[in-house]
């Protein structure tokens, strides 16, 4: 695929897969490859290709004869990271903010105890130096830099927990903290309690106080879902 095909593969799917995570295209509607190609100016080629991927998210599925048919919310693949993204863009943020943030405290805190158990001692090192991080750019409105060492923080937490079904989880996580971030639903400065909650995770994992690093990790995700109920109720 050429840059241009590439560029327009890139448009094509960030119009069609946030109408359809929006309901714009409701369940069973039917998508026509010609009148796809019409509407959007691209070939059938580039077509396609996008149709491929919003498969591979099971949003879609082609049938012969049929077309692209839209599938029901219940069996898309809500952890890929781009459902999300589209998913948060919408105006449904609210509901979807709240279930991903409930599934990060079903997660987080036993990541963060397993990890007080088995991460390596770079690890550990990793850990400190994010939380520092996340103290050093938690005021003057620096959101965008304290977003980067707030998902590395958390990814290393998921990674160091030695169980690959978590660590796999780091990209639903760095959605969720983007997309709260990207649509203005942070306060201008993080919370210093959870700031500081934080560096006492990155303290309990590097001393091996299991209990201790699971029970402040619940409490950030607590925190977490209290800020949604006054930022996006």
């Amino acid at each position: 695929m050429t840059n241009q095909a590439r560029g327009l593969h890139s448009q094509l799917l960030e119009s069609l897969g946030p109408a359809i995570t929006a309901g714009e295209y409701p369940p069973g509607s039917v998508l026509r490859t010609d009148e796809l190609a019409q509407r959007f100016d691209v070939s059938r080629t580039v077509i396609r290709e996008a149709v491929r991927v919003l498969e591979s998210m099971h949003l879609v599925e082609s049938r012969r004869r049929v077309g692209v048919t839209v599938r029901p919310p219940e069996e898309w693949n809500v952890y890929d990271p781009q459902v999300i993204r589209w998913r948060l863009a919408g105006a449904d943020r609210p509901r979807q903010l709240r279930s991903l943030t409930v599934l990060r405290s079903a997660v987080e805190p036993v990541a963060a105890g397993l990890a007080a158990q088995f991460a390596t001692p770079e690890q550990c090192a990793e850990l400190t130096e994010r939380a520092l991080g996340m103290v050093a750019t938690s005021r003057g409105r620096q959101l965008d830099a304290y977003l980067v060492h707030d998902i590395a923080f958390h990814r290393v937490v998921l990674r160091a927990s030695g169980n690959e079904m978590f660590a796999r989880l780091g990209d639903v996580v760095a959605e969720v903290l983007s997309g709260r971030t990207r649509h203005q639903v942070m306060f201008e400065d993080p919370d210093p309690a959870a700031v500081t909650l934080h560096v006492q995770v990155a303290e309990a994992v590097r001393e091996g106080d299991a209990a201790r690093a699971e029970r402040l990790t619940r409490e950030i995700a607590v925190g977490a879902l209290q800020e949604l109920d006054v930022l996006a109720p």
